[in-house]
């Protein structure tokens, strides 16, 4: 049996951090990091000014649906702000205490995105239940409103596209959730738009209905980005299709006979992975070694794997045992 890890055995500096798929070329952590910090920044710029006009003209327009997606918009500057540090320690080299690498940061700054959203979105149904346990107090808002909301809902879905665009460009899972974390925005920003059109045609309890909605909507997808974060936390392994991809290129390697017990858990957006491999039982201990060198050095080349920890087992051609089989029992007789 021999145990080999790339990390010793292989010097792969420019594959260990790369993510390569069929249709994209790969990218490094620093190029990752780097295209997050710059769409984190946007969604910085953007949020600033759309929570300050939407507060300020809500509180003006008394509008409590409009004060409710500011607020939501204030909880995506806080989001960015946890995206910007995860990105810079998570681009951060394998070291004595993180042997794997700290791209789990990613995973638990989506965990803490999923927590914020849940809680704001909390804020906001308990705030809609105020008013709406009171509807006389509920006031006509002003037409202000409705313009501003539908600026935010331009500008928050061209955000989103934006942002996603660049996640699955880079394929990071993080940056997935603050992209759909901002369709959450745009999402609450028409439904607030709906309530204030119906609040200014002589229906004012549409507007706290409004924001009821939008609470909720907040709370729904902040409960699937924690649910889905705890899990990977958890080492979840990675999709079925994945595995069969990486199984098939462990069978390509020269050889290499067979495959079993192939596991996979999450790192972040990477792949830790443990396979056993069968190679010819009558080969030198050095020779099976350098297949599976070559088997690991396949896998870090053509998936997002960061480590993968080999087992060697013998593998006997099953004519051979056949063979075998007969002989031990014409001896037996």
């Amino acid at each position: 049996m021999i145990h080999t890890n790339m990390a010793q055995k292989i010097d792969q500096p420019t594959n260990t951090n790369q993510i390569i798929d069929p249709d994209d070329a790969g990218f490094t952590a620093e190029e990752r990091a780097a295209a997050a910090s710059r769409s984190t920044w946007v969604s910085v710029w953007v949020n600033v000014f759309l929570s300050a006009l939407q507060i300020a003209v809500g509180i003006f327009a008394k509008s409590q649906a409009l004060i409710a997606d500011g607020v939501h918009t204030v909880s995506d500057l806080v989001a960015d702000f946890v995206v910007l540090f995860a990105g810079h320690h998570a681009k951060k080299d394998a070291d004595e205490d993180h042997p794997y690498g700290h791209q789990r940061f990613e995973t638990a700054a989506s965990l803490v995105l999923g927590l914020l959203l849940f809680g704001v979105g909390v804020g906001m149904l308990w705030s809609a239940y105020e008013k709406l346990a009171a509807p006389e107090t509920v006031q006509k808002v002003h037409v202000a409103a409705l313009w501003v909301a539908a600026s935010a809902l331009i500008a928050k879905e061209s955000l989103f596209r934006y942002m996603l665009k660049v996640a699955k460009r880079v394929k990071s899972s993080m940056l997935v959730a603050n992209a759909w974390h901002a369709r959450s925005d745009a999402a609450s920003s028409l439904v607030v738009g709906l309530g204030i059109i119906g609040n200014l045609a002589g229906y004012p309890i549409l507007d706290p209905i409004a924001a009821a909605i939008v609470g909720f909507m907040v709370c729904k997808m902040g409960w699937e980005f924690a649910w889905n974060a705890l899990h990977d936390l958890m080492d979840r392994a990675v999709d079925e299709k994945e595995v069969a991809a990486i199984r098939t290129t462990l069978m390509q390697t020269p050889g290499v006979h067979n495959v079993h017990d192939l596991h996979t858990r999450k790192m972040g957006d990477m792949i830790v992975l443990d396979a056993h491999i069968e190679v010819d039982a009558d080969i030198t201990v050095e020779a099976g070694h350098d297949i599976a060198v070559m088997a690991q050095k396949q896998v870090l080349e053509n998936h997002r794997v960061i480590k993968m920890m080999t087992h060697v087992d013998p593998w006997t051609r099953p004519d051979l045992d056949h063979k075998l089989g007969a002989d031990e029992s014409n001896k037996s007789d």
